[in-house]
Formats: C-alpha cells, structure tokens, sequence
C-alpha cells in the first residue's frame, strides 16, 4: 500500500507516524519549514530533504550514509516497527522521495506509504490543521541498506552501451530534449544517453493526486514493458525521479524503486 487517501489517514492519524516532507524548487523563494511551523496535519513532524542528506558532496539530496540515517531516524523518534505516512505542500510531490529513502535504507516496504494527493488535497477538503510541533522521543532506529536500490555515474556511462536496466527521465521534455535552460547553476541542457522521458506531471491529476492504475499504466506502456524490473528513474535532483519509481510500483507490483541519485544534477554538470 504505496499510496493511503486523506479519509485513510484521518480515522488512523493516531495509529501512524506522519512525517511532512514538503521541500520546493529554490527558484520559488517558498520556506518549507515556516509553511509547516504555520499548518501542518496534526502530529506531523518535519523532515528536512537538504539538511537530512550527505553533507560531503554539493549534489543536492543525495543518499546519507547508514549511520547517519540511523541518527536521523532516531533523533526524529521514528523506529523501525513504525508505520510511516509521508505527505508534502510541494508541487514536485517531495514526499515520495522520504518514501524512496525510507525503503532504500530497509524500512519494511508495506509500513511506508505516501498521502495520495499531500497537504493540498487534505486543506481542500476541510480536514483538521494545527501549528503545534510535536514533541519527539529519541529511539535507537537501525537502518538496512539496500544498494541495489541505486545508481551511480559510473553504472549509469556503462549501461549506455550494455543497455541492462532503463533509465526513465522525469524531467518535463523540454528540459529532457534540451531545448530550455536548467534551473540550476552549473548544469547544461540534455539528457543521458539512450534515456527516456516520462514527465512525472503526466501521471499526477491537478488536486495532486497519483491518477488510478489504468492510466498510469498506458503512460507507461507507450515506452516501456510495464513487466521488466530493470526500471531506473532520474530527473533533476533525485526528487521526482522517485514519483516515477513509487507510480511503476503501483503497475508493477515486483518492482523496486530504483533511482539515479546523482541525476542530471550530477550528469549534466559542467
């Protein structure tokens, strides 16, 4: 259960942890953790994607090491019996990304899920907000990496020419095909060789809401076969790129998320 919906959450809002990872594009002078400290569902505590990520690299929201991760968690009061609901105020759908990293850092895949439609759908529909921050009791969590669940540059020049796995680019195809500038400093246009495009945009209806199955699906299915697990999801900076990887999820249900961590960020470097 990948996905849970608004009604789910507000009849178990005492029974989950739920964690508001709501993270925006740099460009859009939005502060994640204000907006939170501001509304936020009740009980939420806030992950912050660029502070809780590897320090040593100037690639943005790259993996953490294992213990680090098992820092956060902990001092976060998370433990590892815990069923995890992540959501977000992001247009980018930020929340799949804690979703990815919980599961790449052994996080029972069936205890982690993400609120279909986020924070938006949840306001939209009246539901209860408060601005309290929740007290947090640190735990002793233990993480279980998964390194099959990631790819390096490395990997990702080698399968240019050895074509085992897909990569699927989640970036708009403007961007994809290089005919817009990056927003970030530094990057250049294009994309990876032999990659393809599924703008994650077309797979999310307008209230931010993942559409249903079927239509997931055939998006997928005009470029790919929906049974291989060979899949690999990039976009910009390793945020939407695992929108793509939980939606193959839920079509392809002996799939793991597997992304490009460094994504153009790393590969379009200049």
């Amino acid at each position: 259960m990948s996905l849970v919906t608004s009604n789910w959450l507000e009849n178990n809002l005492d029974k989950v942890k739920l964690i508001d990872c709501s993270w925006h594009m740099p460009n859009l002078k939005r502060n994640a953790y204000y907006e939170y400290l501001k509304k936020h569902i009740p009980g939420a505590i806030f992950f912050d994607l660029d502070k809780y990520s590897d320090s040593n690299t100037d690639l943005p929201h790259m993996l953490p090491n294992p213990i680090t991760w098992e820092k956060i968690l902990s001092n976060l009061g998370i433990s590892n019996n815990d069923r995890i609901i992540v959501y977000d105020n992001s247009d980018v759908l930020s929340s799949c990304r804690c979703w990815y990293n919980f599961i790449y850092f052994g996080h029972n895949p069936n205890l982690v899920s993400v609120l279909d439609g986020g924070f938006k759908k949840w306001k939209l529909e009246k539901k209860i907000t408060n601005s309290n921050e929740s007290r947090l009791f640190k735990t002793k969590y233990k993480s279980l990496e998964n390194k099959k669940l990631v790819k390096n540059k490395n990997q990702i020049d080698i399968n240019i020419n050895k074509k085992e796995f897909v990569v699927i680019d989640a970036r708009g195809r403007e961007r994809f095909e290089g005919k817009v500038p990056e927003p970030r400093k530094n990057v250049r246009s294009g994309s990876i060789p032999n990659s393809l495009c599924l703008p994650f945009k077309e797979i999310i209806n307008d209230n931010n809401t993942f559409k249903n199955i079927a239509e997931i699906s055939k998006k997928f299915e005009e470029i790919v076969d929906v049974n291989n697990n060979n899949m690999v999801f990039s976009c910009g900076s390793g945020i939407t790129a695992c929108v793509l990887a939980l939606a193959y999820s839920l079509v392809n249900n002996k799939y793991s998320p597997t992304i490009y961590d460094g994504s153009w960020a790393e590969y379009g470097k200049i």
